[in-house]
Formats: structure tokens, C-alpha cells, sequence
């Protein structure tokens, strides 16, 4: 199961064929691990030892422009989530490679 991208079902899918869990509770463990981590990301940042850790990032308004038509339009201020990996997992890819 090495892929590029990965979409939720697949990670549902492969956490029941692992671990013998039905779809449906594999599914549910998923969504309340993304909640715990969601609602924590809102409290102004969040850690998992050993992975890395996210924080909320306050974007600015910009101009952007459509490489199509090249039509320029304002892209709103908004908040984003940047993810640190950790320096563990950073100096095993490292390895690998």
C-alpha cells in the first residue's frame, strides 16, 4: 500500500485488514483521531512526539492571478495549518534514501 496519495478509505481499509476491525469501527477510530487532533490544532498548536507538530498560521491578503486568462483577483486573508515533522522521522527518510 504504497502510494503517492492517499484518501481516507484507504487508510480505513488498511487499518481493518491489519488489525481485524470492521470498516465501520476502523472508520470511527479515524474520525475520532482527526477531532482529537482538530480540536487541539484550535487551541494554537498541537504535538505528536516522535511525528511532528502543527500549528495555525495566519495568512495575509494577496492579489493572485489566473495563469489561464491571467486575470488578476484577491485571494482573502485566512488561517492555515503547517506541519514540522519531527527530527526523527526527518533523519530516517534521510536514511532510506
Amino acid at each position: 500500500m504504497f502510494k503517492n496519495s492517499l484518501k481516507k478509505i484507504d487508510i480505513i481499509k488498511n487499518l481493518s485488514n491489519k488489525k481485524g476491525l470492521s470498516l465501520n469501527l476502523s472508520k470511527k477510530i479515524l474520525n475520532d483521531l482527526l477531532l482529537v487532533i482538530i480540536n487541539n490544532i484550535r487551541t494554537g498548536g498541537f504535538k505528536l512526539k516522535n511525528i511532528g507538530s502543527f500549528k495555525i498560521i495566519k495568512k495575509r491578503e494577496r492579489i493572485g492571478r489566473n495563469p489561464k486568462t491571467g486575470e488578476e483577483f484577491i485571494i482573502s486573508s485566512r488561517n492555515s495549518i503547517r506541519f514540522s515533522i519531527s527530527k526523527k522521522i526527518s533523519k530516517k527518510i534521510n536514511e532510506i534514501q
